[in-house]
């Protein structure tokens, strides 16, 4: 069921943002007196789900759920139509239009989704405002991660400061280290001692390889939220609601303490004492050979709730989005790695960002991310995405010279090619990562 749950939230997302990008097309096309043949929500290859011709243009709804398009009378799409362009220009095609009406034409898709994204997290904060994970969440300190303790962190330190200023929210900070340059962090030790941390610039690529993050957590109690079955915390008889008391012996007292003692213990068969109904119960699990039992954890860490007015919401929410798409473009720079590479991820690692419940506070934070990443990602001037259209028709400007029609089709080949590649392998690694995984 919760498969079938991401999977809706998935295709209506994706449904809302294919279907207002296109009309970023069309409504400047028509504007132009621009002839639309088609527009699709998803891709019709040999037949539609449903069409219908209104005026001039045909709508429908393909079968092949992986985008949607405008097909514009006189230009090379994806369609790769290029009989038209044999006959000479009529008043009412893409390519008998000035440069700039072109250019405003193919930039409109992605200015409507980053627009878009940015009204989303206004009225997203507007409506539920927002959680943060603040310092006062953290009595016992933060759990650090290994790497980052041999320049001075320690478990149950208190974040004072990053960069100099205060830190409000500690998943922000995490985000800086990796993505924002944070370097000097600011801490308070269990002995009451302060002390400014300087980390090494290249922080962010140890602590990606290592896949060492986040950096900090707020250490805290937990309970076992649910179990998964066929695990070994199922085959052992763990229930809902227990809480760890002691592994092999030794006490338990905050969950990431615990799944540290797990990593060490993988493949080993342990005595678990859990406390159920007031009473000690100990279970004999056999730590799988990743580390883990098999069980999510309700961890005790309270939030601070802020409630935005509406013009609060514009300005937060305006650089929630910024900040959103500063965050994704700098951690491209992962890519460029074996790990990186690996990660990539397609339809199935989009859809798991949803809730396995409706949950619209969620449905909605996703679909503004998603808009944004789309925004950025068409926008790049690579051949058969609007970036690609966008760079040709700056070459036309500036040169006052059109681009060889050939060199066109040719590129709009290429860029499809790419593209294909691209989709096949982040899928792949998503089928692999479930398989084996």
């Amino acid at each position: 069921m919760e498969f079938w749950i991401k999977a809706g939230q998935l295709v209506l997302s994706l449904s809302i943002l294919i279907v207002l990008h296109e009309l970023g097309h069309f409504i400047p096309a028509r504007w132009f007196k621009t002839r639309v043949e088609k527009f699709y929500l998803f891709f019709d290859p040999g037949f539609s789900l449903f069409k219908k011709k209104i005026g001039e243009t045909e709508w429908g709804i393909g079968w092949l759920p992986l985008g949607g398009y405008v097909k514009i009378a006189g230009m090379i799409d994806e369609s790769m139509d290029t009989k038209q362009l044999e006959k000479p220009a009529q008043p009412w095609e893409f390519r008998s239009k000035p440069a700039w009406q072109r250019l405003i034409i193919m930039i409109g898709g992605v200015t409507v989704n980053l627009i878009l994204g940015f009204l989303i997290y206004m009225m997203v904060l507007w409506v539920w405002g927002r959680e943060y994970v603040t310092m006062d969440a953290a009595p016992y300190g933060v759990h650090v991660q290994q790497e980052l303790k041999q320049y001075g962190f320690q478990d149950g330190d208190i974040i004072l400061s990053a960069e100099g200023k205060p830190v409000e929210d500690l998943r922000e900070l995490n985000v800086g280290i990796l993505l924002r340059g944070y370097r000097e962090i600011e801490v308070q030790h269990s002995s009451g001692d302060k002390e400014t941390i300087t980390l090494p610039e290249d922080i962010d690529y140890t602590l990606f390889q290592k896949d060492a993050f986040p950096a900090f957590s707020i250490r805290s109690h937990f309970s076992v939220d649910s179990v998964l079955p066929v695990t070994p915390a199922s085959n052992a008889g763990m229930m809902q609601g227990d809480s760890i008391i002691s592994i092999n012996g030794e006490p338990v007292v905050f969950f990431q303490d615990f799944t540290n003692q797990l990593r060490e213990l993988k493949g080993e068969k342990v005595d678990l004492v859990v406390w159920r109904n007031n009473t000690a119960v100990t279970l004999t699990p056999e730590i799988d050979t990743l580390g883990k039992l098999g069980f999510s954890a309700l961890q005790h860490i309270e939030t601070t709730q802020i409630d935005y007015t509406f013009g609060q919401a514009l300005a937060s929410g305006f650089s929630y989005g910024y900040w959103t798409l500063h965050d994704y473009v700098a951690q491209l720079k992962f890519i460029f790695t074996k790990k990186g590479a690996s990660s990539l991820g397609g339809f199935g690692a989009i859809g798991n960002m949803f809730s396995p419940t409706w949950n619209w506070q969620s449905f909605w934070l996703n679909t503004a991310f998603i808009s944004i990443v789309l925004a950025f990602m068409n926008i790049l001037p690579i051949p058969a995405l609007d970036g690609g259209h966008v760079m040709f028709l700056l070459y036309e400007m500036i040169t006052g010279r059109e681009p060889n029609k050939k060199v066109l089709e040719y590129a709009q080949m290429i860029g499809i090619i790419l593209l294909l590649g691209l989709l096949l392998y982040a899928n792949g690694n998503d089928i692999f990562r479930f398989f084996f995984k």
